[in-house]
Parts: structure tokens; C-alpha cells; sequence
């Protein structure tokens, strides 16, 4: 008989079937009006573009994880300017059990130094205007953190 995941089966550390929610910081950053946007590399979400970020490491703040995603994955630094707010995403397998949960702080930064690389796990990195981004594949729900990252930036 197959073994099947379940919440009391899994590895704590996994990305799939997760025992419990996985927590994750990204950084829209904007430089002369584009804002970095990188295509993921691996599925599930590849060729999507989204906010460079990742997950929060133990003892690390929300803030220095997505700096340091964002230097990791594209070299590229930034300051950090204001909150963004959280998205949620969760993924259920064919059997309706969560094959995926994600809760994501997202950020907002000014450019400092750095032109961006796509880094391993990324295949492609762009700076996108707002007219450019609307014609990406993005992932769900970037399309209002977007809208409402350039409201907070031109605040700054």
C-alpha cells in the first residue's frame, strides 16, 4: 500500500504537506520607478514572476529575512521602507489536504546598490515598469501588492 502524507507524517522541515504553516518575507524593490521582479525556477511556481524573498530563518527578524533573500537570490541591496502586508497561500492536493501553506510579510525597499542576477534558484530577473509587469505571468495576488507598494514608496 502507498503511504500518504498526512499532518502526522510529515517532516517538519518539509515544503510539502507542511506540519504547520510556513513563514516567508519578500521585498518589492523599487529603483527609478521599476520594481524587481524575478521568474522562478522550479515548480510549482515556475516562470512566475514574484517579489524576491524566501523563508524567515530561526531568531531572524521579518525585516533582515527578506534582505537577505533578496541579496541572496539577485544581489541586490536594499532598505527596507515600509510594511506591505501578509498573503496567504495555501495549495491542496487532488485529495483536498494541504499540499502547500505559505504566510508571506511583504516589504517595500529602495534600491541601493547591486543591478540584479538571476540567482539559482531564480531563471530570469527584471527591473519592470508598472506597464511591463501587467504583461507578466505573476503570481497570485502580486498584482495588489504591487499597486499598493508603489502608493507606499512614493510616500518616502
Amino acid at each position: 500500500m502507498d503511504s500518504v502524507p498526512s499532518m502526522t507524517q510529515t517532516d517538519p522541515d518539509s515544503r510539502d504537506y507542511p506540519a504547520r504553516p510556513i513563514l516567508c518575507a519578500s521585498a518589492a524593490v523599487f529603483r527609478a520607478g521599476c520594481v524587481l521582479l524575478g521568474a522562478r525556477r522550479n515548480p510549482p511556481y515556475d516562470q512566475i514572476f514574484s517579489l524576491p524573498g524566501g523563508l524567515v530563518e530561526t531568531g531572524e527578524s521579518l525585516e533582515a529575512a527578506a534582505l537577505r533573500e533578496l541579496a541572496e537570490e539577485t544581489g541586490v541591496i536594499a532598505q527596507i521602507v515600509a510594511f506591505n502586508g501578509w498573503r496567504e497561500v495555501i495549495a491542496h492536493d487532488e485529495a483536498g489536504r494541504v499540499k502547500r501553506h505559505y504566510v508571506i510579510a511583504s516589504f517595500v525597499a529602495r534600491w541601493l546598490s547591486g543591478e540584479g542576477e538571476a540567482g539559482e534558484e531564480l531563471s530570469r530577473l527584471i527591473w519592470a515598469n508598472e506597464l511591463q509587469a501587467r504583461d507578466l505571468p505573476l503570481t497570485d495576488g502580486l498584482p495588489a501588492l504591487l499597486a499598493s507598494a508603489r502608493v507606499l514608496i512614493a510616500k518616502t
